[in-house]
């Protein structure tokens, strides 16, 4: 065997150990007894010890050093495992283990303290989370921005000026947009009950429509809608409000987004380094294009509405054209994963400044509260209402995933982009989604992106996708036309 033959060998086994561990934590947030939390917690500290025994085994960097660049593939593996292989190495074991011991802790406590409204019975558990993630930054930086080296983890290749950047640039066009919108009369929302055996049976039906493989994967239910695994075992939650369907659909899309990309890597990449998204950011741009470019279409509306008459009856909506008006309704409201499209990043920008600053020491758990509710009432203009709709939202700070929010709106950036070459390449594209029909605009995503995995870094993934370099312009236009032709700006 070569040395680039050892190092897969060796790498294929971590990935299969990494899925397990995967699969730990689905099993956590969907069947597991609630009074497993504690061993469950030491499980996954157990197993986090071996992955990261092996993910800085010494053989690792010898064989790096060996191995040649046989082939593009090669090459990619060969610059992702460099990457990684130089991130764990700084990274204590005792360090990894604490943070495996303690997420599944920690977001029990999350829960708890959401459904109680109680920020201080989080606070404990947030402090320890901040301190380990605070400490892991620092060790992998080596001096630079902690900060910047979490958000590598799941945005490699950027840093955190040039998403401030971005940013900055966005918020005016947002906001100008926003302000016109809520000046105009709004539309009526959906009004009902919606039994959550309905809402299951159309979500598994969206699903399909989607593209989602059920040999493959299942639907659960869960506190906060995730995806998890990757090739042959990929799985999404959703979640269900009685009033309020487009909740559990439009999440079940996100995640299927989510999923199909897993499910559409090459089978030969799988278990390997690229087998995988190329980042979070480019992930999101797949659950995003399918929620909002393709599922909060006008054209795409008009088959939902039949399809949900056809599971629960007359709607309080009379027509497809006022159903798409409530799909796309934008209104004052709290939580991100219901917000509509125009002001969804501008939670992100909030949760990214906020982040930022607690993992650069410029802001402390006993204060994030205030400044949260502080920063809500600036951008938003009105103040919260209720922990649940504020700081104990999220499940992401619970769990120790810092530098993870800004890849939501790189998402939405980079899907802005996809969608624009998408719509040119497929001129017929709103006649097949009005008949609930997306294959053709999935098979077009699985072809230019969702099949390489990790080939490419994560913006020349979606430049070799769309054909030109990701930025934000397409996605903003898109935003202004839509909205002003919904509003009649």
């Amino acid at each position: 065997m070569t040395a680039y033959d050892e190092l897969m060998a060796h790498v294929r086994q971590t990935e299969a150990l990494a899925q397990i561990s995967g699969r730990l934590g689905w099993d956590q947030q969907t069947v597991m007894p609630r009074g497993a939390n504690a061993q469950r917690s030491e499980e996954m500290a157990a197993l986090e010890d071996v992955l990261h025994a092996r993910r800085t085994d010494p053989r690792l960097g010898e064989w790096l050093d060996k191995a040649d660049a046989r082939d593009p593939v090669a090459a990619a593996n060969l610059r992702e495992l460099r990457r990684d292989y130089a991130r764990n190495t700084k990274v204590p074991a005792r360090l990894a283990a604490e943070l495996a011991r303690i997420t599944p802790l920690s977001q029990t406590a999350w829960e708890e303290a959401r459904l109680a409204g109680d920020v201080a019975a989080f606070l404990p558990w947030l402090k320890q989370m901040i301190a380990l993630r605070r400490e892991e930054g620092q060790a992998i930086a080596a001096g630079g921005d902690p900060y910047d080296a979490l958000m590598a983890d799941y945005e490699p290749e950027t840093d955190s000026d040039t998403v401030a950047a971005t940013f900055a640039r966005m918020r005016p066009r947002l906001v100008a947009l926003r302000e016109a919108i809520l000046g105009a009369d709004t539309p009526p929302a959906l009004a009902g009950h919606f039994p959550q055996e309905g809402q299951l049976r159309l979500a598994r039906r969206l699903a399909e429509h989607f593209g989602y493989d059920f040999t493959r994967g299942r639907i659960d239910l869960a506190v906060h809608p995730f995806s998890s695994g990757s090739g042959e075992d990929v799985r999404i939650t959703t979640r269900v409000l009685v009033e309020e369907p487009f909740n559990c659909l439009y999440s079940t899309i996100h995640e299927v987004g989510h999923a199909t990309y897993e499910q559409g890597v090459e089978a030969a990449h799988l278990l390997t380094p690229i087998g995988r998204g190329a980042s979070m950011g480019v992930h999101e741009s797949q659950s995003r294009i399918y929620e909002n470019q393709i599922g909060r279409s006008h054209a795409f509306c008009h088959w939902l509405h039949g399809a949900m008459e056809q599971e629960f009856g007359a709607l309080s909506l009379p027509d497809p054209d006022a159903f798409y008006a409530a799909v796309n309704r934008v209104d004052k409201g709290y939580i991100r994963t219901e917000a509509d499209e125009v002001q969804y990043n501008l939670h992100i920008m909030l949760r990214f400044d906020l982040e930022r600053a607690l993992i650069r020491g410029q802001l402390d758990a006993d204060t994030l509260e205030e400044a949260w509710n502080t920063r809500f009432a600036q951008d938003f203009g009105y103040p919260v209402d209720k922990p649940a709709n504020g700081v104990l939202q999220d499940v992401h700070w619970s769990v120790g995933l810092f530098g993870y929010f800004p890849t939501y709106a790189l998402g939405n950036v980079y899907a802005g982009c996809l969608y624009q070459s998408l719509a040119a390449d497929l001129p017929d594209l709103d006649q097949q989604l009005q008949r609930g029909d997306t294959s053709a605009a999935t098979a077009w995503l699985r072809a230019r992106l969702q099949r390489f995995g990790a080939l490419r870094g994560p913006r020349d993934t979606i430049a070799h996708a769309c054909g030109f370099m990701p930025d934000e312009a397409p996605l903003l236009d898109y935003l202004e036309t839509k909205f002003t032709a919904l509003y009649r700006l």
